[in-house]
């Protein structure tokens, strides 16, 4: 199992995103995350079409599953769902949602869209996979910073630097949409906890490549990607 080819997906993005209309108000939220998306999915994970069932994959896992545009639109351009998904955005016989649906969508690890759920879900699949001996797959998942904001993050943090879970990579994207912020940045919540964590230009692909494969043995790794204000 290899990671997706990358030439003509990166080409044809821009034109996959532009054909999902309806869902305007959470345009930012999907416009912030599509270069972390596009990086994990041309570089990093080892997962295809023809994978997604294997128990070897890598698992990718979309916390922030409101803004879901830009994660249908990498789907498409990476051939685990037909192009023409992407027309019908949330219409009465589509698969693609407001939020993603993992019985709907080929690819999706997840349901999510409720805010505070992917990271202990994460965990959660890190810890299966350590159970059943299966050391080779990373679990990656993408929040939103807002999303620290819910109380159940912080035990997943502390949990899984507890535990040494270093199959986990969190990526937090920081468009300043946090109402409350942490003294010392976010990365601090990591790390204080055990994580390794890097802080990089969340649309700097080369940054991003380096980030989000600088893990580090028994320890979770942590990619803060900061990205311009959403306001």
């Amino acid at each position: 199992m290899t990671t997706t080819l990358t030439t003509d997906s990166s080409a044809r993005l821009p034109g996959l995103i532009r054909r999902l209309t309806g869902d305007e108000k959470h345009a930012p939220s999907a416009h912030s995350t599509i270069d972390v998306l596009q990086v994990l999915y041309d570089r990093v994970l080892r997962v295809t079409p023809d994978s997604v069932d294997d128990p070897e994959r890598d698992r990718f896992l979309l916390s922030k599953g409101h803004g879901p545009a830009a994660y249908y639109a990498v789907l498409a351009a990476h051939g685990f769902i037909p192009d023409a998904w992407l027309d019908d955005l949330a219409g009465p016989e589509s698969r693609l949602g407001h939020h993603p649906d993992r019985r709907l969508v080929p690819g999706v690890e997840i349901s999510s869209g409720s805010l505070g759920h992917g990271l202990g879900l994460a965990v959660g699949t890190a810890l299966g996979l350590r159970a059943q001996g299966l050391h080779k797959p990373r679990v990656y998942v993408l929040l939103g910073d807002a999303e620290l904001d819910e109380g159940s993050n912080h035990e997943a943090i502390a949990y899984a630097g507890a535990t040494g879970l270093d199959s986990l990579t969190a990526v937090v994207v920081d468009n300043s949409s946090a109402s409350y912020g942490w003294a010392g940045g976010i990365a601090s919540r990591f790390t204080v906890n055990g994580w390794t964590a890097d802080t990089v230009n969340g649309r700097d692909h080369d940054a991003l490549y380096a980030a989000l494969t600088g893990h580090r043995p028994r320890h979770p790794h942590l990619v803060v990607a900061r990205t311009e204000s959403k306001g």
